[in-house]
This record gives C-alpha cells, sequence and structure tokens, in this order.
C-alpha cells in the first residue's frame, strides 16, 4: 500500500454504531438517543431514550404515592418509613434528570422562547388554577392571589425556571457542585429569606440540579451495571429499617426543604449538617433507583413524556381528597385501605400521563405563543 493511501486508511472515520431507541437490558452503557429516519426533506430527529422516560415516569408514580401516604402516617409507623423513604430520593431523582437534561441551555432566543412558554406560562396558569381550588373546594374564599407564593405544587416550575436561567452560570464555574452545596447549606440556616418565589426551596434543591447538569453518560453506564442492580437491594433495605426507626422520632419536614433549621425548631447549626447528610443520602438512594429503572421501550415507556401533566394535574385530586374528608373514612386506614390508596393514586397519576390527556391541556402546558415573540430576523430570511 502506497503512503498516501495508508495515510489516508488511517485517517478515515470508524463506521458510526447504530445506536438503539432505548439502553439495551443487559448493556451496561447508557448509549445516546439515536437518530431516527426522517421523511423527504425533513430533518432527521432524535429519538427518545427509554431509560430516561421511564425514570421520570416511576419518579412521578412515586411522587403520588408519597403524596397519597401523607394522611396514612399518623396510623401507620410502615407508612411512615415508606413514606420518609420515598421522599428522600423521589423529587431529587427528578431534578436530577432536569438538570440532565438542562445541559444544553444557553439563553439563545429559542430556548429562552422554551422556557417561558414550557415553565413559566404554565406556572402562572396553574398558581391560578390552584388559587380558584382552594377557594372554591377548601372552602378558602379570601386566599389571594400570588404569584410570589407558589402554592403546593407549583413551587417546582418556579423552581425550575430559576434553575434553568442559571444554568450557564453552573458551566463556567470551575467547582458548580460543591458551591451549590454551600449555597444550599446557607439557606437552610437562614430563616430571613422568607416565601417569595419559595426560595428556600429552590436553594436547598439546587445540587441536585447542578448534579444532573455536571454528570455525563458513563456515570449513568456504572449505576446501571449488574453489580450496581445487586448492591442497590440491601442498600434500600437498610433505608427502609433505618426509616422505620427515625419515623417517630424525625420531623419529615426536612424532606420538603421548604424552611429553615430554626424554623423547625433545631439549632442553626443543625440546617448545615441536614443539608449535606441529606443530599448525601439522596444521591445514594437516588443511584439505587436508576439502577433498577429498565432500559427497554416498555408500556409506560411514552407516559415519560407526559410527566408534568401527571405532575400538576394530580394536585387538585391529592388536595381535594383532603378538602373532601376521603381520609376520614375508617377503611382507608386499615392495611387493605392503605394498598387500596396506593393502587389508586398510580392508577391516576397513570391515566393524567396519557397522551390523549396531553392533548387536552397542551394549550396550558405547551402554548405555542407566537404571538407574544419577535420572529428572528434569520429565519425570516431564510423562508423568503
Amino acid at each position: 500500500m502506497s503512503e498516501p493511501v495508508r495515510i489516508a486508511a488511517r485517517r478515515s472515520p470508524l463506521p458510526e454504531q447504530r445506536a438503539t431507541t432505548g439502553p439495551p437490558h443487559a448493556s451496561t452503557a447508557a448509549p445516546k438517543p439515536s437518530e431516527t429516519p426522517a421523511p423527504a426533506g425533513k430533518k432527521p430527529g432524535k429519538a427518545r431514550d427509554a431509560f430516561f422516560d421511564n425514570a421520570k415516569y416511576l419518579a412521578i408514580v412515586l411522587v403520588a404515592m408519597g403524596h397519597s401516604w401523607e394522611p396514612l402516617r399518623g396510623d401507620s409507623r410502615a407508612a411512615a418509613a415508606l413514606y420518609m423513604t420515598v421522599y428522600t430520593f423521589h423529587m431529587p431523582a427528578f431534578i436530577v434528570i432536569s438538570g440532565y437534561f438542562s445541559r444544553s441551555f444557553d439563553a439563545s432566543p429559542t430556548r429562552l422562547k422554551r422556557l417561558v412558554t414550557g415553565v413559566a406560562v404554565p406556572y402562572v396558569i396553574f398558581e391560578v388554577a390552584y388559587t380558584f381550588f382552594k377557594r372554591t373546594a377548601g372552602d378558602d374564599p379570601s386566599y389571594p392571589i400570588s404569584l410570589l407564593d407558589p402554592w403546593y405544587l407549583t413551587w417546582f416550575l418556579i423552581a425550575l425556571f430559576v434553575w434553568r436561567l442559571s444554568t450557564p452560570l453552573w458551566k463556567v464555574i470551575r467547582w458548580p457542585l460543591p458551591v451549590a452545596l454551600a449555597i444550599a447549606a446557607l439557606a437552610s440556616v437562614s430563616p430571613d429569606i422568607g416565601d417569595d418565589l419559595d426560595l428556600q426551596r429552590v436553594l436547598q434543591f439546587l445540587p441536585f440540579f447542578v448534579l444532573g447538569l455536571v454528570l455525563k453518560p458513563e456515570h449513568f453506564q456504572l449505576v446501571r451495571r449488574k453489580e450496581a442492580r445487586i448492591l442497590a437491594l440491601p442498600v434500600l433495605a437498610a433505608a427502609l429499617v433505618f426509616a422505620y426507626w427515625a419515623a417517630p422520632r424525625m420531623n419529615a419536614a426536612w424532606f420538603y426543604r421548604r424552611d429553615s433549621a430554626q424554623e423547625l425548631a433545631a439549632p442553626g447549626w443543625s440546617g448545615a449538617v441536614m443539608t449535606l447528610a441529606m443530599f448525601g443520602c439522596s444521591v445514594i438512594l437516588v443511584a439505587c433507583f436508576f439502577a433498577w429503572v429498565p432500559g427497554r421501550k416498555l408500556w409506560f415507556t411514552a407516559l415519560g413524556a407526559g410527566t408534568l401533566y401527571g405532575y400538576l394535574l394530580h394536585g387538585f385530586v391529592a388536595k381535594g381528597s383532603r378538602f373532601w374528608d376521603w381520609y376520614e373514612v375508617d377503611w382507608v386506614h386499615t392495611p387493605a385501605g392503605q394498598i387500596v390508596v396506593t393502587v389508586a393514586a398510580m392508577t391516576l397519576i397513570t391515566v393524567l400521563c396519557t397522551p390523549p390527556v396531553q392533548r387536552m391541556f397542551r394549550f396550558a402546558m405547551e402554548p405555542k405563543m407566537e404571538w407574544a415573540f419577535k420572529r428572528d430576523a434569520a429565519e425570516v430570511a431564510r423562508k423568503r
């Protein structure tokens, strides 16, 4: 072979490996989303990764289950232990995924428009809707509309808005995660932060979003190994045993991260200690959760695209169950009743994530709002 031929052969790229729609069952790798064939005249799109859609669906199911267990904690130590265990990692897992998929956010006009229509506008709509729901179903006609004081589940939207806007900053900081942990620890010892925009939650959950930003595909490869799945079982069992011991001794409000240590009647220094300790516990359990998330496409994989619908819509039922005294029925507090409540919560959140529900409420969750934005001059020129 001549020298030019040898150089060309050496420089020629290897054939691109074809990725599956979702990570394979036995593979330890978390393959990147593959490009799917596109019709003629259209750009190829990227297929959704089944692993992350499965993770989002399972996480939102745990959120609904946790909300259904809340009124049962006083009657059942086992329910309280399950509640504490799930609350340790279900929202952190959801936030880590949100951070992971925010890595490409660059504050460009297109992404800012998407942030406004997909996060800010739904926040306003559901904050107003929840307020009127509380006024009517909650029998509180004087409850004010306040976009500065998120009620119930809407805190996540305003938090996601703030976190995503700050993404470019975290991408240039040398040690983003330690800085985020320091901010969360300082927030936990600062009772004067107040309730505006639920800033305590925004700051105390911030490290999980930043963790998602710094994670790479190979990190998910590690937790999806067979060894990790096996190790996750005793770790989860130990967490349940510890939660059973801690249930009557620990204030569950620590898991909500909406108050400072002083507001929880604890010494100020304990806020920083609890922030670091709970972050460590949450990360371990999040890893255990990811280890058991299936990577192949299943019947519920498509529901992962509608988890925010299920999250916001199920809040009306979750709060309505308290307003309408559904938990006052005696049989609900029996073991059989608790199982029925759990299954009902799982069924409800599953239905609310389905495509028909998404189509019905897309006007509120994903409005186009082209009228509200300036047209990009370059795009207009290309069309001409």
